[in-house]
């Protein structure tokens, strides 16, 4: 699209950028064309305004351009005449047109092989399929729209010599020049009004994606802290549970003469528990083996047989039945 010659509208010269859009270059200046104007002579004029079928102004553009375009050994054919129409021409197979619509001119030209509409009030070259030109054609004559048929060889271009080789896709439509104008104007009273708002805030105001990302942080930040409290609290708690667990079986476990059981009794008691525990677990009549009290063998087997947790709990087991008895013992007394 960039090899494309495209003048914008400037003014009223509407003329101008038709024909230069045509020829694809600055062939033509204001200056040329009053010249070309000034060469109709009064006569001319007389007859283009009796003839009655549209303004002078109409006619008299017409037959600038028209002079304009003999230079280069063109002319300009009524699209919808009848002499064109008995010629039942494809619109495809044509290389340009030239529309009008009361004061405004443009070019529709064929570039390699490709239609483009070089309109100057567009923000750049429009591209038209094949398939849509001559739709695009009939919509111009029910809106209003003189077209007419440039016939000739059209000088060469670069443009022209690229799309022979090369075809081109566009994504977006160029915009009028006026919509993109107004598009423009719009952003800056938003800018204007976005600066307003950070003025009022002393310039410490913050967009709204930023705030957001700020309300995630510390979110984010507050769970943290949350989480480190809750494992801290656990914590505590287990090491307190540990304590107190550790204080009731002191409590639990009886003591003689004062202090805690020494391991020797600890095990001839533990070996009394079990030598119990055996008997009330045989039948009636039936003689219990008498368990090995060698202090080795027994150990031996309580190891292979027990953990460490389960000897414990035996053992406080077998504290509290003992600390039982005693109270029994003495209520007797």
């Amino acid at each position: 699209m960039e090899s494309i010659f495209h003048e914008k509208q400037e003014g009223s010269l509407c003329a101008q950028h038709c024909l230069n859009n045509l020829l694809q270059g600055e062939y033509f200046s204001p200056v040329e064309l009053s010249s070309i104007a000034h060469q109709l002579d009064e006569e001319e004029r007389m007859r283009m305004a009796e003839g009655g079928v549209t303004s002078e102004d109409y006619r008299t553009f017409l037959q600038v351009i028209s002079n304009a375009l003999k230079v280069w050994g063109l002319e300009l054919i009524l699209f919808n005449s009848p002499e064109y129409q008995r010629l039942r021409i494809d619109p495809i197979n044509e290389r340009s047109f030239i529309c009008n619509y009361k004061e405004h001119w443009f070019t529709v030209r064929k570039l390699g092989k490709q239609w483009f509409n070089l309109n100057s009030l567009l923000t750049g070259p429009e591209l038209i399929s094949d398939t849509y030109l001559a739709l695009f054609l009939a919509q111009l004559q029910q809106e209003g729209y003189s077209i007419f048929v440039v016939k000739g060889d059209l000088p060469d271009c670069e443009a022209d010599q690229l799309l022979q080789m090369i075809r081109v896709q566009q994504m977006h439509r160029p915009k009028l020049i006026g919509e993109e104008l107004a598009q423009l104007k719009e952003q800056r009273v938003q800018k204007t009004d976005l600066e307003r708002v950070l003025e009022a805030n002393d310039g410490s105001g913050m967009l709204d994606e930023d705030e957001e990302d700020l309300q995630r942080a510390l979110a984010l930040s507050r769970q943290e802290i949350d989480l480190e409290d809750e494992e801290a609290d656990l914590r505590r708690a287990i090491q307190l549970s540990m304590q107190g667990t550790s204080r009731n079986i002191c409590q639990d476990t009886p003591q003689t003469s004062g202090t805690h059981l020494t391991s020797e009794e600890l095990r001839k008691r533990r070996e009394a528990y079990f030598e119990k525990q055996q008997q009330q677990q045989d039948p009636p009549g039936h003689p219990c083996e008498k368990p090995n009290t060698s202090s080795g063998a027994l150990d031996s087997d309580l190891g292979d047989a027990m953990s460490e947790e389960d000897m414990l709990q035996a053992a406080v087991t077998m504290s509290l039945e003992t600390v039982r008895s005693n109270f029994k013992t003495e209520g007797k007394k």
